[in-house]
């Protein structure tokens, strides 16, 4: 019998390290390692038709999972089309195993055709890159980059695999990665410290990010929140960290603007921050954000991002869930009956608040209700009433995100994964992505038309493995986010509000997305008015396979202007 090729190696793997799927498009320079692929039917190909919708289909598995999940991308050109759905994943810190071929290291002094520096492609939006140089390395490579993926913080990385290499024989053992604990707890005097910094505030803030939910800390952090009667804010988060319907639970800090995050980081005169940096926007506050002499303790895995862009008092490398349930403890046991008092006054008045805020925000979508052009809420009222409780959800909605956490209740990890890292297009294969890791639960992807255009095509995928998702598109002809953001360009500097850019304005030609999901295999309804809205969610429901709704929603777009203004 001939001996095993790295090409038949590197599957079994993938295989002892539990991954099941393959995300991929096809290349030339790995036709060896996917022709081998047809020996381990336990191994399955999830097929796409462009590597951005591999890589983003892999990145809702691997959140959905919290498991290192294997990614197939071709070379050069495969590697590039990839740049971007990368950076996501890189920010959103997904534990993606990228792989992508290469002709062969004998060709590499010959600048052949899709020559190119393929590690130096991958570095900057991953955690690691490499490539293989030699056979006896191949599967110790591919170990090296799973264990780099999966220790938090986690991240993409990206391992070349010339085809010389995957085609000499292969020597070395197959076995599982070996992943590093990183269940540590700082020394009981720092976590005193920090007890005793909270605990001096008399207006405490929490700051949370998705290293809670990596911890699986949200029951540590619940408590330690309800100890302190603290505001908790998201920042740069994407997953259940606390339950959304709690009442210390304030939703997320801005996403674009320092200016709106800074009345929020300025309340608190003490600061806890997990799991987080501080702050992710995209034009962030150059000066201190906290309020003088405010105190703040910042607890994460991830020490690069402890006192990155503003000061804490203690820092704490250390497990986020330890963490918070032995500070839970220390408050329990430190809090005077006047602070539990004053704790628990603060929960009340700011759950108060927030049931407020929230009844006014339904008074306004009532009186929407009804009107043509449609309004988002109308839509996810009529949705909470048809759902499942058990309804995963994947949101990519961005401007029409608030009514959905507004009429649908997310309690529980693993729930609704919101979408994080700044690139448009993630909705569709994201969820694509949910539903593979839950086949048994429903999953619902939300997206605009916008990012729905970035990666249509995914829906090919979805019908071709029949996974049943389903998928709505918040088409509002725009890109509203660009809309809303121009506005606060013109409001900071004093420039009159006029009419938007119409590189903004994406209503002519008209989209039908009905008509594009069938032609992809995928059955579709385009909804315009509310007599429309229940029928289609139901349809949708009851349909055996993915199925998307093209949701026609008001727009400030003007198509007749296309065409007709110079340059637009």
């Amino acid at each position: 019998m001939s001996q095993k090729t790295g090409r038949f190696a590197i599957l079994e793997q993938f295989l002892a390290d539990g991954m099941h799927y393959m995300f991929g498009n096809p290349g030339t320079v790995e036709q060896g390692f996917l022709d081998a692929l047809g020996s381990y039917p336990n191994l399955k190909y999830i097929l796409t038709l462009q590597e951005t919708i591999a890589l983003m289909t892999a990145d809702g598995y691997a959140r959905a999972t919290q498991r290192p999940t294997l990614v197939q991308i071709h070379s050069t050109p495969g590697l590039g089309n990839t740049i971007g759905a990368l950076y996501q994943a890189m920010r959103g810190h997904s534990p993606l195993v990228v792989i992508g071929g290469d002709a062969g290291l004998r060709f590499q002094g010959l600048d052949a055709q899709m020559a190119g520096d393929l590690v130096a492609f991958a570095k900057p939006v991953t955690k690691w890159a490499a490539m293989v140089k030699d056979p006896r390395s191949l599967l110790r490579v591919l170990r090296q980059a799973i264990k780099i993926a999966a220790t938090p913080p986690m991240g993409p990385v990206y391992v070349c695999l010339p085809e010389d290499i995957t085609d000499a024989p292969s020597v070395e053992t197959v076995r599982p990665t070996s992943l590093p604990s990183t269940r540590t707890i700082p020394d009981e005097g720092l976590l005193e410290k920090a007890a005793e910094l909270l605990l001096n505030g008399n207006k405490p803030m929490v700051y949370i990010g998705d290293g809670i939910a990596y911890s699986g800390a949200q029951a540590e952090l619940t408590a330690v929140a309800e100890l302190l009667g603290a505001e908790v804010w998201s920042a740069d988060a994407g997953e259940v960290n606390i339950s959304l319907e709690h009442p210390l639970y304030q939703g997320s800090t801005g996403h674009m603007f320092g200016y709106h995050s800074k009345p929020i980081a300025s309340k608190g005169d003490v600061n806890l921050v997990c799991g987080t940096y501080i702050l992710p926007e995209v034009f962030p506050e150059l000066g201190d954000i906290f309020a003088p002499g405010a105190k703040t303790v910042h607890i994460d895995l991830n020490a690069y991002e402890i006192a990155k862009n503003h000061p804490v008092d203690l820092g704490l490398v250390s497990d986020p869930k330890l963490t918070l349930a032995k500070l839970a403890d220390l408050l329990g046991q430190r809090m005077t009956p006047e602070q539990r008092q004053q704790a628990a006054q603060r929960l009340a008045q700011i759950g108060k608040a927030k049931q407020e805020k929230k009844q006014a925000q339904l008074e306004q979508d009532r009186a929407l209700k009804g009107k043509v052009p449609l309004h988002f809420s109308s839509f996810m009222e009529e949705l909470a009433t048809q759902l499942l409780p058990e309804t995963i959800v994947f949101d990519e909605a961005l401007t029409n995100s608030p009514p959905i956490s507004r009429y649908l209740s997310f309690t529980e990890p693993g729930s609704y994964f919101l979408t994080r890292g700044g690139s448009l297009g993630v909705g569709i294969p994201g969820a694509i992505g949910v539903k593979l890791a839950n086949p048994n639960r429903p999953v619902w992807g939300f997206t605009g038309d916008g990012g729905a255009m970035y990666t249509i095509q995914a829906l090919w995928s979805a019908a071709r493995h029949n996974v049943d998702a389903k998928f709505v598109i918040c088409n509002n002809s725009s890109y509203r986010l660009l809309q809303l953001n121009v506005s606060a360009y013109w409001q900071e500097r004093d420039i009159p509000r006029h009419d938007f850019p119409l590189s903004f304005d994406l209503s002519k030609p008209t989209i039908n997305f009905a008509q594009l999901a069938r032609s992809l295999g995928v059955e579709a309804c385009r909804v315009e008015v509310p007599k429309d809205i229940a029928p289609a969610i139901a349809k949708a429901v009851a349909h055996p396979g993915p199925f998307l709704i093209d949701l026609v929603l008001e727009g400030d777009v003007h198509p007749e202007l296309v065409g007709v203004r110079c340059g637009q």
